[in-house]
């Protein structure tokens, strides 16, 4: 049980503010006062025939009203010093000192108690007062510091604001720009006074910037979250400059009163990004080239050289005369090796680069690739087509070909799937090929992009070349639920 920890502290915490108004001075000046008030309230039951004696009976003359209303002032003082506990405190203090006299001395009981009740009473009136008074200069001083804090904060996001790196815009819910910072006039070469009370829309470069704009506005008004996205502006001389952005509300009063965008200009990353995709591109196009080339070599040269030995062989073998039954064997046992080299190069050659790519197109390329999953490797796969089929562009066809291919061969190499499915639909300029499976399945990353990171290059290959043809690659697989692959691309 805590309480009595509690209680001891709270006893430990009484014991040492009791200790801490002993040692304040004022505390020993109200009760000298106090004691001072007292002496004179009883000073005509002063026996002696001394002077000062005398001269304290004399004092008898002051209205005992006037010695009770005295006894306000400590109460007073009390209160200003040590709130309302030290007044209500004193309050009572004041009344145990009065009732002996009210009681045993006053020849007038009912006045004394009357007015020793209205001292009490004025004193815990008093003590209400100094708790009012305590909350509202409690309140002031909340008050005061938190228009402190804000006027700190304000300041501290001002500067934020004006040494910010990115741009930063602030415009009205009608577009009118109300606030920039120094990063945006060096973005577009206007100054602020150019720049402020224009339309956020004048400095979007075509319609479809501005139906970019309009829908973010739209979702962030509706209470939806938007992605950052990327827009095209244009700067003083003319120049466009690629934007990424983060647009936000900004509230005022619980209600949305502005749009704030924060931009950073990607112009030299997009160029940068552009010329390596391209290098990427060309690259690529350079290993089909070379993989056409290495496959067509071996289809016309090494494997007819081999259909040519094979047949030579089987020839030998079929001789009866002039040959042992061990030569003959040892023929036949040739014939069988050289057979096998020659579906083994015919497979690779196919592998390399599958002829019926370039004649036939991607569907038969496709079901070529299921036929072999399930005679090498034992799995029941199915092919199904969605939509009218069309033609695609070399490139494209080729991507999917291979990020088909990748897929179907981690089924084959890593799944222990016992079946699998390729989906492959049409639309309108777009294709999209997915591979199904019911094998053991893995954890995935956060991120299609940290499939490198966590050591899938596969299926990082596999982004990389449906990004190259403009594309995407999503993946979702669970451990023991199996993977689904989905990779679309335009075309």
């Amino acid at each position: 049980m805590t309480f009595p920890d509690v209680t001891q502290h709270a006893s430990a915490r009484s014991e040492r503010n009791f200790y801490v108004q002993l040692r304040r001075p004022w505390f020993w000046l109200i009760l000298l006062l106090f004691a001072v008030i007292t002496f004179f309230h009883y000073g005509d039951q002063i026996q002696g025939t001394s002077a000062f004696a005398q001269w304290l009976r004399s004092g008898t003359t002051i209205e005992y009203t006037l010695n009770r209303a005295l006894y306000l002032l400590p109460i007073v003082l009390s209160g200003f010093l040590f709130g309302w506990q030290g007044s209500l405190f004193m309050s009572f203090l004041a009344l145990i000192a009065m009732l002996p006299r009210v009681i045993f001395l006053s020849e007038q009981p009912v006045d004394a108690a009357l007015e020793t009740s209205t001292v009490f009473v004025i004193g815990s009136l008093l003590s209400m007062a100094f708790i009012t008074l305590r909350k509202e200069r409690d309140y002031r001083k909340e008050l005061e510091s938190a228009q402190e804090e804000l006027k700190s904060s304000e300041q501290r996001y001002r500067q934020l604001f004006e040494d910010a790196g990115d741009s930063i815009v602030v415009h009205a819910l009608d577009g009118t720009i109300i606030a920039i910072n120094h990063a945006t006039e060096e973005l577009l070469g206007y100054t602020k006074e150019e720049i402020m009370n224009n339309k956020a829309g004048d400095f979007l470069i075509g319609e479809d910037s501005k139906a970019i704009a309009m829908r973010t506005k739209n979702a962030l008004l509706k209470g939806e979250s938007v992605e950052p996205y990327e827009q095209h502006v244009t700067r003083k001389d003319g120049t466009e400059v690629d934007m990424q952005i983060s647009t936000s509300l900004v509230y005022e009063k619980g209600k949305p009163v502005a749009f704030q965008h924060i931009g950073r200009n990607i112009t030299e990353k997009k160029r940068l990004d552009e010329n390596l995709r391209f290098y990427v591109r060309q690259a690529t196009r350079a290993q089909e080239e070379e993989r056409k080339r290495i496959s067509m070599e071996l289809h016309d040269d090494t494997i007819q050289a081999l259909i040519v030995l094979s047949r030579q062989l089987d020839s030998l073998t079929m001789v009866r005369e002039g040959i042992s039954d061990e030569v003959r064997n040892r023929l036949e046992a040739l014939w069988q090796q050289t057979d096998n080299i020659l579906q083994g190069l015919r497979r690779l050659s196919q592998d390399l680069r599958p002829a019926m790519i370039d004649r036939l197109g991607l569907i038969p390329s496709i079901e070529w690739l299921a036929e072999n999953l399930k005679k090498y490797a034992n799995i029941e796969t199915s092919v199904e087509f969605i939509g009218k089929e069309h033609r695609l562009p070399e490139e494209v066809a080729v991507a999917l070909f291979r990020v088909t291919q990748e897929a179907l061969s981690n089924v084959r190499k890593h799944s222990r799937a016992t079946e699998a499915e390729v989906i492959v639909e049409f639309e309108e300029n777009l294709a999209r090929v997915t591979v199904k499976d019911n094998g053991k399945g893995f954890d995935m990353p956060g991120k299609t992009g940290d499939l490198a990171k966590y050591g899938k290059l596969g299926l990082a290959g596999m982004q990389e070349r449906a990004e190259l043809v403009g594309g995407k690659l999503t993946v979702t697989s669970q451990p023991g639920k199996g993977t689904t692959l989905t990779v679309e691309a335009p075309g």
